[in-house]
């Protein structure tokens, strides 16, 4: 199903669509508005891939490690004291 979507453009541009009326301009106008979104969509999916990127980077900072602490040990001690 599609919808109608309206918008203006300035009489000059109207004039010299009128004067090339062979070209299917909703299509034109379809065409460019999906070339937009799929930039913009790519885009975003860039941005996220860097922001999980950073937020990986900066887990890997926080988890230090400490000092005579096994994890093995801590769980298995947990484990016996059920």
């Amino acid at each position: 199903m599609s919808v109608v979507v309206s918008f203006r453009i300035s009489k000059r541009i109207k004039k010299k669509m009128d004067a090339l009326r062979y070209i299917n301009w909703s299509e034109v106008v379809r065409k460019a508005i999906e070339d937009v979104i799929a930039r913009e969509e790519s885009r975003r999916r860039k941005k996220d891939l860097d922001r999980m990127r950073r937020a990986a980077l900066k887990s890997e900072e926080l988890s230090r490690k400490v000092p005579g602490w096994n994890s093995v040990e801590e769980i298995r001690r947990w484990r016996e004291r059920r």
